[in-house]
């Protein structure tokens, strides 16, 4: 068999823990790179490290802390810290509440919690909950009250239940990370995920793919750079407005400005 296998195309692996959300970012890449598919990788908390070391993912939307001997990150923002209640607590009073203001009541800590907490807040339950979805459950039953990311309890969203701004709580914190050197592709993402134009963004995958990045030339421009051209050598408007001047000066017309005819002929008798 003759010829040469060709590689097959890149793929960008993009894992995320709950509450993330990559869709507008998802959106621009696939503007700009149509030629290499984003793939989701949904992880839990708690599996993140081990997905981006483990090379499952190219790079990831993580909650810090993360090793930062073993991972790269680049903090991207903070999110707002909410309790969630059931829809006729007295907490709902309130458009926001403080942390000591929770104090008489059971606080759920699950253990994913990615809240970083000096102490814990409220009083503690009988026992920890798994998982932030374990916990949600209990809050509709009525045993106790949960503090989350909004993003988090927007994910897990019940009609029974609705949520308050915690003004003085600690924050979870977004962040993209990958493990190792920083790829062509993750500097794509990362290009993307701080706003850099296309231009900006594209040079290093556009040098690996053999080519550079170049400021496009747009008709208009070239349009443009062919009227200048023509204006210096002599054949623009400029040309025109120099003879109407001349015009002016000389206080007649054109052709009175001529030195044939500048006296007209006598009409000769029959």
């Amino acid at each position: 068999m003759t010829g040469t296998q060709s590689s097959p195309a890149p793929t960008f692996r993009l894992a995320y823990v709950p509450g993330a959300t990559p869709a507008k970012w998802v959106r621009t890449w696939a503007e700009r790179l149509p030629e290499v598919p984003l793939e989701l990788v949904a992880v839990p908390v708690a599996a993140a490290h081990e997905t981006l070391t483990g090379g499952e993912a190219d790079a990831g939307l993580v909650r810090l802390p993360v090793d930062r001997d073993v991972l790269n990150a680049i903090p991207l923002y903070a999110e707002t810290t909410v309790v969630v209640v059931p829809k006729d607590h007295e907490v709902t009073a309130a458009e926001e509440v403080s942390v000591g203001e929770l104090g008489e009541y059971i606080v759920l800590h699950p253990l994913d919690d990615c809240l970083e907490w000096d102490s814990l807040p409220g009083q503690p339950a009988v026992s920890r909950p798994e998982t932030t979805a374990d916990a949600i459950e209990l809050v509709a039953a009525g045993i106790g009250v949960l503090l989350v990311p909004q993003s988090l309890a927007r994910l897990h969203h019940r009609k029974d239940l609705t949520y308050r701004t915690v003004t003085d709580a600690p924050q979870s914190q977004i962040a993209l990370s990958w493990a190792g050197e920083t790829s062509d592709l993750v500097e794509e993402f990362i290009g993307i995920v701080r706003g850099r134009t296309v231009n900006s963004s594209r040079g290093r995958a556009a040098q690996a793919a053999g080519g550079e990045a170049k400021p496009k030339r747009t008709a208009e421009a070239g349009k443009a750079g062919g009227a200048s051209s023509k204006n210096k050598s002599g054949g623009g408007s400029k040309s025109g407005s120099g003879s109407s001047g001349a015009k002016a000066r000389s206080g007649g017309t054109g052709k009175a400005a001529s030195g044939r005819r500048q006296t007209p002929k006598p009409r000769r008798r029959k």
